[in-house]
């Protein structure tokens, strides 16, 4: 195995902030905000992918793993002009309980990114209905380490594709967006940073968090969640979802904070964190357990159109880059 390839097994990397306009790749979309546009202009002095691979760029392909003696699988989509860059960043996303990696690129428009997408699947977990679940929730799939296989994905996708390992990023949905958050716990120095929606932040999604480096993290919850409450929910031990975020922040080192309403949106940012490892919290007013700016289903409840979270998460995650310290 490469150096390259052992970047993700290896911790000693720290969270930088650097400006969006630096990290913006080469294809725009309509999602891509300002700072990925100005990134277009520099797409003729880049690197050729010289990383071999048969799936052409602009389309989304199964491909199958094994890790942990169990058959997996994801859904990768490689972006426009894939073949034109070597440095993409990566997104992996994560579905929530019962659902899959094709439902999460189907209402998520991560795909309309500039970048490279994963979008793995589960284990069967436990409980009714034979669904698909990740490590940190009551309902996990037994014997099941979820660490280990996204740490097992992210190692073949970078030896097979063109991948800039310092910007990595990890988001999902409900029991998925529990996953990327204990991520962020679990996987020092590997995510640059990280966007739960509507995150289902059962105790073992936040084991190992205290001892964790300050991390990036984004955060998308609607105020009327009836899956996920955004109150929380002392039977479940789910913690109230501002708390949550509020203790990101003072892990992080923050010192000040900021918040701004747009009609049902209140974002709040918090600033001066140690290693530039921003905190941010959207508020959807009225918002139910879905993905904000889906055009098809993502869960019960209202969706809010004034924003698009694919958009607001690849803006947030733009900002963000690891370097390696010394």
């Amino acid at each position: 195995m490469s150096p390259r390839h052992l970047r993700f097994l290896a911790p000693a990397i720290a969270v930088t902030a650097v400006a969006a306009a630096s990290l913006a790749p080469s294809a725009v979309t309509a999602l891509a905000p300002a700072s990925a546009k100005a990134g277009a202009e520099t797409t003729a002095s880049r690197t050729p992918c010289a990383t071999p691979t048969d799936q052409e760029p602009d389309s989304s392909q199964k491909h199958d793993l094994t890790s942990g003696d169990l058959e997996r699988s994801y859904v990768l989509r490689l972006p426009e002009g894939y073949d034109r860059r070597d440095d993409w960043p990566l997104i992996v996303a994560f579905h929530g309980r019962g659902s899959t990696g094709v439902e999460v690129e189907g209402y998520s428009e991560l795909s309309d990114l500039p970048a490279v997408v994963a979008y793995p699947d589960g284990a069967i977990g436990t409980g009714s209905g034979h669904r698909k679940a990740w490590q940190g929730a009551p309902y996990e799939a037994p014997g099941v380490d979820d660490v280990a296989f996204t740490r097992d994905l992210l190692a073949a996708i970078d030896a097979d594709h063109c991948i800039d390992t310092n910007r990595v990023y990890a988001t999902g949905k409900s029991n998925g967006g529990g996953l990327a958050a204990l991520l962020a716990c679990r996987m020092p120095g590997t995510f640059a940073a990280v966007a739960p929606v509507a995150p289902a932040l059962y105790p073992g999604t936040r084991t190992g968090c205290s001892e964790a480096p300050p991390t990036p993290i984004l955060q998308i919850h609607g105020v009327a969640d009836a899956t996920i409450p955004y109150a929380g929910d002392a039977d479940r031990d789910l913690p109230a979802i501002p708390e949550w975020v509020r203790g990101w922040a003072e892990h992080n080192g923050c010192t000040t904070s900021t918040t701004r309403t747009k009609r049902d949106i209140e974002t709040t940012r918090w600033a001066g964190c140690d290693q530039g490892a921003e905190v941010q919290h959207v508020a959807v007013e009225g918002g139910g357990h879905v993905w904000p700016g889906a055009d098809i289903y993502s869960g019960g409840g209202h969706v809010t159109h004034t924003i698009e979270s694919a958009s607001v998460i690849w803006d947030f995650f733009s900002r963000h880059r690891l370097t390696s310290e010394g």
